[in-house]
Formats: C-alpha cells, structure tokens, sequence
C-alpha cells in the first residue's frame, strides 16, 4: 500500500484516485446500519452524542427512542467512543424514510433543529481516519455495501476526495485539502471503465 505525506497527515494513494457518490436509491443508507460498532466520534463530539437535545431524541423511530433512553447515545470499545448500536446493527440515531436509512441528527442539523451535524467519520465515509507513526492516515474502506456508489462515481467522474471535500476541511483546513489535490491533479489520469 503506497502513501503520500500531505502536511502532516498520511494519506493512501488508493485514496486519491477513487471516484464515489453516495446512490442512496440503491444502498439505502445501509452504512447506518450494517457494522457491530456505531459510528467513531471524534473527542469533542462524545458529549453532543451523549445529551443531544430532547427535540432530537423525539425525533428518532420509538425503538431507538427507548433505546437511547435505556443505554444512552455511545457505547465505548478498546477506549474509543462510538455512537450507540442497537443489537450491534444500526446506530440509535437512525430513522427511516421512504425505506431509506438516514441520520436523525443530520436532518435535525439541516432543518436548524440541531446545533451540530452527524459525526465527521459518518461525513468522510467510506474514507476512514486511523493513525500510522503519530499521524492521521486516511484510508479507503472497501465496503461491498457501497459498490453502487463507485459506479455513480465514475459516471460522474467525481473524486471520492471532491465526495468528501467539507469534511476533509472541517478536519484540516482548505489549504491542506488543495495542497492535497494537487496529488490528485498530478497522478496519471485513468479511464474509467464502469
């Protein structure tokens, strides 16, 4: 597995040259879902997940209302906080609409009722932040729950960096992330066969 150095964050070079888009008509928002853990949260996000705002907590589907209400929002593991799971499947914060799977938190965010948005691990996914020499390492998780997304993609032609770009510089910065497009721009353009 080869790597760049992008200030001082490692990145893999699979990475950068991945087309995705999300095709949520397809998946059905099964990342919320499928998985024994919830969702990694960064430091400064476990209180949020942990009292949320009762307007929120109504919003979720009655069982993980109870849920939450009898567990509460995370769950820790090897001593890294996640949000909470039910029966080790889908997250405490997830509701259904139209049979899709979507983040209660997300919607409360983007309707104003919610101060803070679903967890950056959530938005940057399928990239995932590990640590490698001290430093962050972002990887591209493989997930054959999200093939459909690779198609979309390539037919758009859009970049799983460019996919993810506003979480990428809520995380490091915009100059970072044109710093690190500047990899992508320079590595040897590929056909896309899809």
């Amino acid at each position: 597995m080869s790597l760049v150095s992008v200030g001082n964050v490692l990145v893999d070079k699979e990475l950068l040259e991945a087309f995705f888009m999300c095709d949520l008509d397809l998946c059905n928002g099964c990342c919320c879902v499928e998985g024994e853990l919830g969702a990694p949260l960064a430091e400064e996000e476990v209180e949020l997940f942990s009292n949320p705002s009762e307007e929120l907590v109504r919003m979720l589907p009655e069982k993980n209302r109870k849920h939450f209400r009898r567990h509460g929002g995370i769950e820790v593991y090897q001593g890294r906080a996640y949000t909470m799971t039910i029966g080790k499947k889908e997250c405490v914060f997830s509701c259904i609409k139209d049979g899709i799977t979507f983040c209660a938190v997300e919607i409360a965010f983007r309707e104003g009722n919610c101060h803070f948005d679903k967890p950056v691990s959530c938005r940057l996914f399928p990239i995932r932040v590990r640590k490698k020499f001290g430093l962050d390492y972002l990887v591209y998780e493989k997930h054959a729950m999200c093939r459909h997304g690779v198609e979309k993609g390539k037919m758009q032609q859009l970049r799983l960096v460019d996919y993810v770009r506003h979480a990428l510089e809520e995380l490091y910065g915009t100059e970072w992330f044109m710093n690190m497009r500047l990899f992508v721009d320079s590595s040897p353009k590929k056909k896309c066969q899809v």
